[in-house]
């Protein structure tokens, strides 16, 4: 089994209020870990050890959803934006 580590230096996120930015934090982490987990590495994290850059598209959420859904929404971006 492979060891996959994520550094994620800056997630750039408009329109979420401060207090909210560690559960999503914690919400990217846990879904970005299962998905790897279950679906394992894509393609472009077996081919190079290190991304510069990453852009996981717009995520769009409703109106006063909790973190942790944004969290988990972006996460999935994230994920999907390492299959393109």
């Amino acid at each position: 089994m492979k060891r996959i580590e994520v550094n994620i230096d800056e997630l750039v996120l408009h329109g979420f209020a401060p207090r909210d930015r560690h559960r999503i934090k914690a919400a990217v982490e846990l879904e970005l870990g299962r998905l790897l987990g279950e679906q394992g590495a894509p393609a472009a994290l077996t081919q190079s050890h290190e991304l510069a850059t990453l852009d996981g598209g717009t995520v769009e959420v409703a109106p006063g959803s909790p973190a942790d859904a944004v969290g988990t929404q972006v996460a999935r971006a994230l994920y999907g934006g390492l299959n393109r």
